[in-house]
């Protein structure tokens, strides 16, 4: 068996499939090839790659500054390891629409199984933070239009979310949405609603694939996949909360180094080293190198 760096490990699953079976897809927020491993061996059916934990990982706001190329490289490397689709959020699409076109080229390449593309003004911001600003719904749909036209093929998914119900109105929030159907969109998201009969009636009003987002801190209040199913989502993500528990978690331990002068009283909140040996597959690494090894000495051994 190679290890996933060296070989493929396998066809990727298709997301699209996925959303025409029963039951509801749990996608956690991953932010590098590691983090995307373990989800994926825990049992998770999709993956995020959150644009608010990628752009946090380097130490940047979520302001829009990651470029399409940092986004489509990291999506790259997590493709390389995982075999569950991809759900990339590219932000406003890093353009206008004939760039938008380039952005869906890019992903499908890299990897993606699905992209999200949000209507807000650049600079962006979280969906659950003031001072947000949207573009003219008839833009997004150009964008998301240009977008269904420039993919390959129609199993890249084209979300589109809404940034309305926080900055207009919740009636503006789904009348986006129904435009942003008639323009392509596959799924459709609508961030920042408030309440549990929110999301209700959002789902009543827009018939579509709906994705729900359940992020911490932030305006919508913690709800379990199981009322977002019963209320007709099909899809929830938890975009930051890897990212969260992994800075909490080394807050502690370094301050817990500080303050102790070794981590003794800390080892129970890391993973072992055997644990993360078997999550990359170490003992492939092992066995292709030996085996390469094997080969070489015997080669030579011949030509004596």
């Amino acid at each position: 068996m190679y290890p996933p760096h060296i070989k493929s490990p396998g066809p990727r699953k298709s997301l699209r499939r996925l959303l025409e079976k029963p039951g509801i897809i749990i996608a956690p927020g991953v932010y590098n090839p590691a983090t995307a491993l373990l989800a994926e061996k825990m049992g998770f059916d999709a993956l995020y790659i959150s644009g608010a934990a990628l752009t946090g990982s380097l130490a940047m706001p979520d302001l829009g500054i990651i470029t399409l190329e940092e986004v489509a490289l990291l999506t790259r490397w997590i493709a390389r390891v995982t075999t569950v689709p991809l759900i990339v959020d590219v932000d406003t699409g890093f353009g206008e629409a004939i760039n938008v076109m380039r952005t869906v080229r890019l992903m499908e390449e890299a990897g993606a199984a699905a992209i999200q593309i949000e209507d807000q003004v650049l600079p962006k911001k979280c969906g659950h933070l003031k001072g947000k600003e949207l573009i003219p719904a008839e833009d997004m749909a150009k964008k998301i239009r240009a977008a269904v036209e420039a993919r390959s093929s129609g199993e890249l998914l084209i979300i589109a979310r809404t940034d309305a119900r926080g900055v207009t109105s919740f009636e503006d929030a789904v009348e986006r949405a129904k435009l942003y159907l008639e323009a392509g969109a596959d799924i459709i998201f609508p961030e920042a609603l408030t309440s549990l009969e929110e999301f209700r009636e959002f789902a009543k009003r827009v018939k579509a694939p709906l994705l729900a987002n359940m992020t911490e801190f932030g305006k919508t209040p913690y709800i379990t996949t199981k009322e977002f199913e019963e209320a007709g989502y099909k899809i929830v993500i938890f975009p930051v909360t890897t990212f969260r528990a992994s800075m909490k978690a080394s807050k502690d331990v370094l301050e817990a180094i500080m303050r102790e002068g070794t981590q003794k009283k800390v080892l129970d909140k890391l993973m072992t080293r055997q644990e993360f040996y078997e999550l990359i597959d170490y003992k492939a690494y092992e066995e292709v190198d030996s085996r390469v090894s094997r080969w070489v000495d015997e080669h030579l051994s011949k030509r004596v």
